[in-house]
């Protein structure tokens, strides 16, 4: 990505447009930060602590925040935590496992490539990627108790809510000495780079103010800091996961495609928020699709724009075209002819993936595939003109696949009327 790719910021000064987006939840101070990111160029930075192989659609908040703060023109420090990703930020339920250092280095490559096509690394604010292990792993224990833990009164360390969640059940000096790290990752950055402000997510404001009154504790700053609020679903499930898990941002984890439906698939009543939150696009055009959608639910303007924006901006253009055609063939309104084969097959595996040795009857396969709970009701079905293999209508109750038939050589694509539809793939 260069510099001349970045869309601009719209009508609204940057803090004016983040409180618009409802990106500040709390902050160190609302004076003090408007002057800091409307007064000119700051350093900022977010942490990602590489706690699994890839970062997920719960991280996209601080990534496409950290990416609007430099479209806004500051300067991003984007962090991934070397040596707190083997230490562990504390959670209410239990301890952390702690993953094998060389585990956590692997995963610091993988996340910090992740991080890579969000941000420009030209400019005179270009990004840069640090890693707080450069400075951590080279402190003794001694030197870390004395000018580091000096600073922290353990009563107010107590006071953090997942700590006093945590003081009943048992907690490890280890993960409770996690926020000592992050305080100290601020202070390095700081005097390192002249970082002069951190974000992050809300369950984050414990660690970072802490963080920031360290910074001032060792003479330094003054530094600011906001959060961000924790992404919700109306309907009370966590956002980010699907029955498959939790939607990945490497498309080996989570496809293209599948990323692309779980935007496609945002309920109406969160999609205008997740608009303002993730979206690029201005506030006039933000506000034109909230009422469009407002007067035509139906038609899912909102979810497609966001849908398509988001895909490209993880995935790519192509992918993205490749996910709206697949979105639209599987249902008959395009060409099965024109998906890959990894298009096709996560589509299908999205919907429902039947493995067969060899090919039954389409009545057989309709059962099979679990679009009819039975033969009876598959051949009623396909009398009754319901039918579609490769968005071919099925007349004949009687009716065959061949091989010829088969997409790439071994798919089929089933559907019974207008909306349900499965996946057949031949083995060998």
């Amino acid at each position: 990505m260069t510099d001349s790719s970045l869309p601009p910021t719209g009508r609204d000064s940057l803090t004016e447009d983040l409180q618009w987006r409802g990106l500040i939840q709390d902050s160190t101070g609302l004076d003090e930060l408007r002057a800091l990111l409307d007064g000119g160029s700051a350093t900022f930075y977010v942490g990602f602590d590489p706690t699994a192989a890839s970062l997920h659609v719960g991280h996209l908040m601080q990534v496409t925040t950290a990416r609007r703060l430099q479209l806004g023109g500051h300067r991003p420090l984007l962090l991934v935590g070397g040596a707190t990703g083997q230490i562990g930020d504390p959670k209410e339920s239990a301890e952390r496992t702690l993953n094998p250092p060389e585990v956590v280095a692997g995963w610091v490559d993988r996340i910090r490539d992740q991080l890579s096509p969000f941000v420009s690394y030209a400019g005179e604010n270009a990004a840069r990627l640090v890693n707080n292990l450069d400075w951590t792993g080279e402190m003794s224990v001694v030197e870390f108790l004395r000018d580091v833990g000096k600073h922290f009164p353990v009563n107010k360390m107590l006071a953090r809510e997942v700590v006093k969640a945590r003081l009943e059940t048992g907690i490890s000096f280890t993960e409770f000495s996690y926020q000592l790290l992050q305080s100290h990752d601020f202070y390095e950055l700081h005097r390192r780079h002249g970082c002069q402000l951190q974000f992050g997510g809300s369950d984050q404001w414990g660690n970072i103010t802490a963080g920031v009154d360290y910074v001032r504790r060792r003479g330094a700053g003054p530094v600011q800091a906001f959060v961000t609020p924790l992404v919700t679903k109306a309907d009370g499930t966590k956002f980010g996961k699907t029955e498959g898990g939790a939607v990945w941002l490497d498309p080996q984890l989570t496809s293209p495609y599948a990323f692309y439906q779980f935007w496609l698939n945002a309920d109406d009543r969160d999609v205008v928020r997740y608009l303002r939150y993730f979206s690029f696009r201005s506030r006039d055009e933000i506000e034109q699709l909230e009422k469009e959608t407002a007067e035509r639910p139906a038609a899912r303007l909102a979810q497609r724009a966001l849908a398509e924006e988001l895909t490209t901006l993880v995935h790519g253009e192509r992918e993205t075209a490749q996910a709206v055609a697949a979105s639209q063939a599987l249902f008959g309104r395009g060409s099965l002819d024109d998906l890959t084969p990894e298009t096709l097959r996560a589509a299908l595996t999205e919907a429902g993936l039947v493995h067969v040795d060899e090919l039954p009857d389409v009545a057989g396969l309709l059962r099979e595939s679990g679009l009819v709970p039975s033969a009876k009701e598959a051949r009623r079905v396909i009398a009754e003109g319901g039918a579609y293999v490769n968005n071919t209508r099925i007349t004949e109750v009687d009716a065959k696949p061949t091989q010829a038939d088969l997409l790439h050589g071994r798919y089929l694509v089933l559907r019974r009327g207008k909306k349900s539809f499965a996946g057949v793939e031949l083995r060998g």
